[in-house]
């Protein structure tokens, strides 16, 4: 007989609640899980990918070693041994910083690339680490660092409870938010306006969410800056502020947006001074108001001070720290002293071998990883460890990325699929299904807009020869440090003990 278990879709930052038909050890259908305290039933045409990787042809069952071109299957000892014997070889010859690491965007929602998997990367020793984050979110992190004391603290928009929703550069009705797990961004923009409220969208493009909202407003590419600025000197200009006991540098913010009217930047941004003095009292004057911004505002030269203005914006109107405004979540796990442990915290404490950019959260840009393994020196990249993405498609210059790794001398990739990027991979390692696996959303409920936790088991069985992610890494962790053959990563660590 067919029953119903439940899990997490892991295909997104939404991270809905699903219930799984499983009879017989098979996936038979998914749906929304109506009990899902997030996601109340809801989910995207995208779940029924949860059964289709499951039981996809091409997806990887056991690990396979690259001779010439082409892959062979191996035993799991022989693949991790040939992974760990390359890594160490590397590191004998050339030092840590020869050994880089790229985490891709899926790395945020599961678990064991979150827990095992930041433990053996970040333990490395290697400032060659690199991830999606740095292609895709910095700004926000930067502007968190220098604002609130942590790449970490980052507010998220309160929009169960908000009346007025400001989205500049942002497309949650597609992403269900990013920074801001919010499953159903439709619905709860229905329930903004059902009670009153208003949801306006700014951005060069006329976006699903600008279709449904009250208002959108096109604003040239790259010049959100300027649009922000104009917003604050209206809100000065007119004492709209209501700013709390607990800033600092307001004045000198009152002087900086003294030099942005809505005159003077309507050019640059192609938003009439009308318009902009509109946006900027209905922001400052609604009860409670919420401004987020994402990866229209990231990606453009000026990206940090863009999202630095748009915190500025919530602080200097009284919706920081607000019902309704930008709040901090309350998550069960502290992620925080999780990302401390593991040297997430802080910025500019080494900088790049090349071109001397500088870290932040211990991580490298990506778009320097290509001529880091291009030019040589010392602490040139020789070998790569890659998880849970496709730099090759994803990261900045792909077809340079992608010479570039074709030139290590050794590369090891946990992943399930043989792809654009770990096709020049040494050794694969593939975690089992993301429907044979525990999970706990151990990032995203530290930027959801509800107070959540949830466990959920496995919906379906593991294989007997199969390993999750954070298994794959507990396991190359310990040969790397214990020597090859070690007995499985619980007798190894007995054995260290």
């Amino acid at each position: 007989m067919p029953h119903h278990a439940i899990a997490t879709c892991l295909l997104c930052e939404a991270a809905c609640g699903i219930s799984v038909e499983v009879e017989g050890g098979r996936a038979l259908s998914v749906r929304g899980d109506a009990r899902d305290p997030m996601s109340q039933g809801y989910v995207c045409p995208k779940v029924v990918g949860m059964v289709d990787l499951h039981e996809d042809a091409d997806r990887l069952r056991r690990p396979v070693v690259r001779e010439g071109r082409d892959f062979r299957e191996v035993s799991w000892d022989e693949a991790l041994d040939r992974a760990a014997d390359g890594l160490a070889r590397v590191r004998r010859r050339h030092g840590k910083d020869a050994v880089a690491v790229y985490q891709g965007n899926p790395t945020a929602h599961n678990l064991g690339l979150l827990t095992m998997g930041q433990m053996v990367s970040r333990t490395l020793g290697t400032k060659n680490l690199y991830s999606a984050s740095t292609a895709d979110q910095v700004p926000h992190m930067m502007a968190s660092h220098e604002m609130f004391g942590h790449l970490l603290f980052m507010p998220v928009p309160d929009v169960d409870r908000t009346r007025h929703w400001l989205i500049v550069g942002a497309n949650p009705l597609v992403s269900n938010g990013s920074i801001m797990t919010a499953p159903d961004v439709k619905r709860r923009i229905e329930a903004i306006q059902a009670r009153g409220g208003t949801v306006t969208v700014v951005d060069p493009r006329r976006t699903e969410t600008a279709r449904i909202a009250d208002r959108h407003v096109f604003l040239r590419p790259a010049s959100d800056p300027l649009f922000f600025f104009a917003l604050l000197h209206v809100v000065f200009e007119e004492k709209l502020e209501r700013p709390g006991p607990h800033l600092a540098g307001l004045s000198e913010l009152r002087d900086l947006a003294r030099g942005f009217s809505p005159e003077s930047v309507a050019a640059a941004t192609g938003v009439a001074p009308d318009v902009l003095r509109d946006l900027a009292r209905t922001f400052a004057k609604a009860e409670r108001a919420a401004c987020y911004v994402r990866l229209g505002t990231c990606h453009q030269e000026h990206g940090t001070l863009a999202s630095w203005l748009a915190y500025a914006l919530a602080a200097v109107t009284g919706n920081l720290d607000r019902e309704g405004g930008l709040m901090w979540t309350r998550p069960a796990v502290d992620v925080v002293a999780i990302a401390d442990a593991f040297g997430l915290a802080g910025h500019g404490r080494f900088k790049s071998r090349v071109r001397g950019f500088p870290e932040a959260g211990g991580e490298l840009p990506v778009a320097l990883m290509a001529e880091e393994i291009e030019t040589p020196g010392e602490g040139q990249i020789r070998a790569l460890i890659t998880s849970a993405g496709n730099p090759v498609l994803s990261a900045p210059n792909g077809r340079r990325v992608e010479r570039a790794l074709a030139s290590l001398e050794h590369m090891v990739s946990v992943d399930g699929y043989i792809n654009e990027t770990t096709r020049h991979a040494h050794v694969i390692l593939p975690p089992c299904s993301q429907l044979q696996r525990e999970h706990y959303d151990v990032a995203l409920a530290a930027f959801a807009v509800r107070n959540f936790a949830k466990w959920v088991d496995p919906p379906l069985p593991r294989d007997p020869d199969s390993k999750d992610d954070g298994e794959i890494f507990a396991e190359l962790g310990l040969r790397l440090r214990l020597g090859r053959g070690s007995r499985g990563p619980r007798a190894a660590l007995r054995d260290a003990i």
